[in-house]
């Protein structure tokens, strides 16, 4: 069964005969169909050319390879290798759907260069979920009503954004979340209202929490959007259907660990319920507020790159929020409007634990409200009423016939100018300054020199056992060290059984241990790990600073 909307031509016929005269101010707004406009075809994939090479310029250099990225290309390269659901013991940290992803988006490349299986070369590889995520966004613009000019603004403040290019280039669960949500939040609001589009958005809405669990405080902004677009006569079927299309694909999850009997806690497994318990409770980072804190040095490292899409989507999105009632913008513009600001009070949780790309999540629906409050200026701007007062300026009497008119049109179109040249004029130069360094900046030349030494100076990397953090674990395993004993990522040295009673001596029985910044803070809680770095010596050191990277020897092993 489907239900559709009558177009504005078959709404004027079928209301003709009952009403006789139309108020002005009613306005039947157009429905979008992407697949048939050639301007917005043209033009989305026009910005979609820019976004790309701006995203895609120096992306193997910036930023600095991140732990958590090696950890999800590693998960990744155990899924295409066959060797379970991690390149250790799998123990319910994240749904694995996440990095099967990047593993289907990997594996033609990897299986044609193998050694191609490196960070920062399948760092290419999310060009493909910026791309879509951008085209989503454009779409789910228009589908929300927004003038042509006003979704090209949301789809370029979203791709060209310095935080978005930085961010978006990294191997992070929560940009492919975010492209499943936004194809969601499409499919709730289709033109066309078809039944299977709003089960399709309960399909999309599930993959992207099993992508990343976090994106489930979305879900009711996505069944606001779907209540506000739906067909009154359908509405209850649609919102039940994809509610429940959405709770059976994400009961998959935990149906998954009951069936490996890792549901609940026992001796001599994991759970996902020790999984959950751990996430759950790991040590928060404090409140944005407090100067002093993790969670609001993350702030700062977010404004530090953009103040425009952060502060302006809040802004915008509070806008729309409290002008609900009087404005069909803003009620068009709820569900977009409601994420921003679940994100923003999930952000400002006093005690929780606030991840650097925990912003990506916010990026589009910031463009998207923040190019809405811009098109809301430009109406206001542009469509205010003549002034009923002076006759020259209604274009009549002593006055030039007409030229009243024109001269109203002439100022509000400068007002309109001056505003877009005055936004232009403060928004340039700032990201020019936050995508320099992403353009420019080699960040990860110590890791390619360790890379390097580690495959040159060691003789025998199959006897050799190496503690390194996972952005350079794929590495070593390409050079021939032994995946998961050889190469060892540096904290199952110490949290892994399995990698733990292959170590019957502790640190003793390693060789080397490679210190970068993530090794060297994290060792305080890892005893095998921080021994390790104090009965080693440093053999070669790259770059300088915070940022560098030491190859060092154990001492007194005696393996």
């Amino acid at each position: 069964m489907t239900t559709t909307l009558p177009t504005a031509q078959e709404a004027a016929t079928e209301a003709a005969p009952r009403i006789a005269v139309v108020p002005a101010a009613v306005h039947v707004r157009p429905v979008v169909r992407f697949r048939s406009s050639r301007p917005d075809l043209l033009l989305c994939l026009g910005l979609l050319a820019v976004i790309l090479v701006v995203q895609g310029w120096n992306i193997t250099h910036f930023p600095t390879l991140s732990d958590d990225e090696g950890t999800y290309l590693a998960q990744a390269w155990a899924v295409q290798q066959g060797d379970g659901l991690a390149h250790y013991t799998y123990w319910y940290d994240h749904p694995p759907l996440g990095w099967i992803q990047i593993a289907a988006l990997t594996w033609l490349p990897s299986l044609i260069v193998p050694e191609s299986m490196t960070v920062a070369t399948m760092r290419c590889a999310m060009l493909l979920v910026g791309a879509a995520c951008a085209v989503l966004l454009y779409v789910l613009a228009r589908r929300l009503f927004l003038p042509r000019w006003s979704a090209a603004l949301a789809m370029l403040l979203f791709g060209l954004s310095p935080l978005s290019v930085v961010l978006q280039r990294e191997i992070f669960l929560d940009n492919i979340a975010v492209m499943w949500m936004l194809l969601a939040f499409c499919l709730a609001a289709s033109p066309s209202r078809h039944l299977w589009h709003h089960f399709g958005a309960g399909l999309a809405a599930a993959t992207s929490v099993l992508t990343k669990e976090t994106m489930l405080v979305v879900l009711p902004a996505l069944l606001v959007t779907m209540w506000r677009h739906s067909h009154r006569d359908t509405r209850k079927f649609a919102v039940t259907g994809a509610i429940t299309a959405c709770a059976l694909i994400g009961l998959a999850y935990p149906l998954f660990a009951l069936l490996n009997n890792e549901l609940f806690p026992g001796p001599g497994h994991v759970s996902l319920i020790d999984g959950i318990t751990f996430q759950m409770g790991r040590e928060g980072s404090g409140s944005i507020f407090d100067t002093s804190s993790g969670s609001h040095g993350v702030l700062r490292s977010w404004l530090y790159y953009d103040r425009v899409l952060p502060l302006g989507g809040l802004a915008g999105a509070a806008l729309l929020l409290l002008t609900l009632r009087w404005s069909v913008t803003a009620r068009a513009l709820a569900g977009p409007a409601l994420v921003v600001a679940i994100l923003a009070l999930v952000a400002m949780r006093p005690s929780g634990y606030l991840p650097a790309m925990y912003v990506i999540q916010a990026l589009p629906f910031l463009a998207i409200v923040l190019a809405a409050g811009a098109a809301s200026v430009a109406h206001a701007v542009l469509s205010r009423p003549l002034s009923p007062g002076r006759r020259w300026w209604r274009g009549g009497g002593d006055g030039v016939p007409g030229a009243g008119p024109k001269l109203a049109t002439g100022l509000r179109y400068g007002v309109a100018a001056l505003l877009a040249l005055g936004a232009a004029a403060y928004v340039v130069p700032h990201w020019y300054d936050g995508n320099r360094a992403a353009l420019t900046v080699d960040a990860n030349a110590p890791y390619r020199a360790a890379a390097s030494w580690m495959q040159n100076e060691v003789a025998d990397p199959a006897s050799t056992r190496v503690l390194v953090d996972d952005a350079l674990w794929l590495d070593l395993v390409h050079d021939g060290f032994k995946p998961g004993t050889g190469a060892i990522w540096f904290y199952k040295a110490d949290l892994d059984p399995a990698v733990t009673k292959t170590m019957p001596r502790g640190w003793r029985d390693l060789d080397y241990v490679v210190s970068s910044p993530t090794v060297r803070r994290d060792a305080v809680d890892l005893p095998n790990v921080k021994a390790a770095l104090e009965h080693s010596k440093p053999v070669a050191v790259f770059g300088g600073g915070e940022d560098r990277i030491e190859i060092r020897r154990i001492t007194g092993g005696q393996r």
